[in-house]
């Protein structure tokens, strides 16, 4: 299983070499294409080689790279390795409003419930109330609960005058963590032969990633964990920039176990049966069988083999 995330923060030349890759910066290192699942290039001086952009798609590795603002703005997904890819992406667009509306509902719910158990963990007033909102959450959710949950939780988790909008260090990281696991989503739907740009619920004609942001929302609140986290432990001194380390330990989070179904596992690995779950569910599976992660922590996971 693919599980090693590769965050290059320095200048450095990535070339192939048989079945690795090597970054060549003082010294070259190796690692071998099979176990990496990301590929982050986060800084400007960074060179890349064909062979190593091939690999990615032969390998099934989520490429991402950062603008000037240093935040994750493009990523390079596999094309359509699913063998059936054509026939997933009919099944997407014929999904009937119901099934989608009741599929949303269970995404819904599992976010506020991660919300929740934030909350909890930090000892917030407010996780009684997004736990009845949890259980309030109807199909297609039409009283907008997922709004309200998040009209409670960011002000009690950082600060009753925080705004998502504003430029601060908390923002930043949530932006750099959101979009590390929005590729991780995309990367996950492109292996089950979806389309990430057609979505259950969110349904922009400018955003080719719909689908990671319907599949993304319960992972949010594991990201807000480790923010807040963060933020209470050592501050972040008023910056607004993120340090290298900042930015390792958000990508990080990708091997951060939580719990599915099925066991517990990494949220990538998680992000992985999530949208196998999905792949069933327009297949003609029941939207209860959807298998979304439930977050449990900030342990890194540890392979026992």
């Amino acid at each position: 299983m693919t599980w090693r995330s590769v965050v290059i923060s320095k200048p450095a030349k990535l070339k192939r070499e048989h079945f690795s890759l090597a970054i060549e910066q003082e010294q070259t290192a190796f690692v071998p294409f099979e176990d990496v699942a990301v590929i982050v290039l986060a800084h400007r001086e960074i060179t890349i080689t064909h062979p190593v952009l091939a690999a990615c798609g032969e390998y099934g590795i989520g490429l991402y790279a950062c603008g000037d603002n240093h935040q994750p703005n493009a990523v390079l997904l596999p094309f359509l390795q699913h063998s059936r890819a054509v026939r997933m992406q009919r099944l997407q667009l014929d999904i009937d409003r119901p099934t989608a509306k009741r599929a949303w509902a269970e995404i819904v719910r599992m976010k506020i419930r991660n919300q929740a158990f934030v909350a909890r963990h930090f000892g917030l007033d407010v996780a009684d109330r997004l736990a009845s909102y949890e259980r309030r959450v109807r199909s297609g959710d039409p009283g907008n609960l997922e709004a309200q949950a998040a009209a409670i939780y960011f002000p009690a988790l950082f600060g009753c005058g925080f705004v998502r909008a504003q430029e601060s260090w908390v923002n930043a990281s949530l932006d750099y963590g959101y979009a590390v696991m929005r590729g991780a989503c995309a990367r996950s739907l492109v292996a089950y032969g979806m389309l990430p740009s057609i979505g259950l619920f969110h349904d922009s004609e400018q955003n080719a990633f719909n689908l990671a942001d319907d599949l993304i929302e319960p992972f949010r609140p594991l990201v807000d964990l480790h923010v807040a986290r963060s933020v209470r432990g050592v501050g972040s001194d008023d910056a607004l920039e993120l340090t290298a380390k900042d930015k390792a330990a958000l990508v990080a989070l990708l091997n951060v176990d939580v719990a599915m179904p099925r066991g517990v596992m990494t949220a990538l690995a998680a992000a992985d049966q999530a949208a196998q779950a999905l792949q069933r569910l327009y297949d003609g599976g029941s939207d209860v069988l959807l298998e979304l992660p439930r977050v449990q922590g900030l342990a890194q996971h540890r392979d026992e083999r």
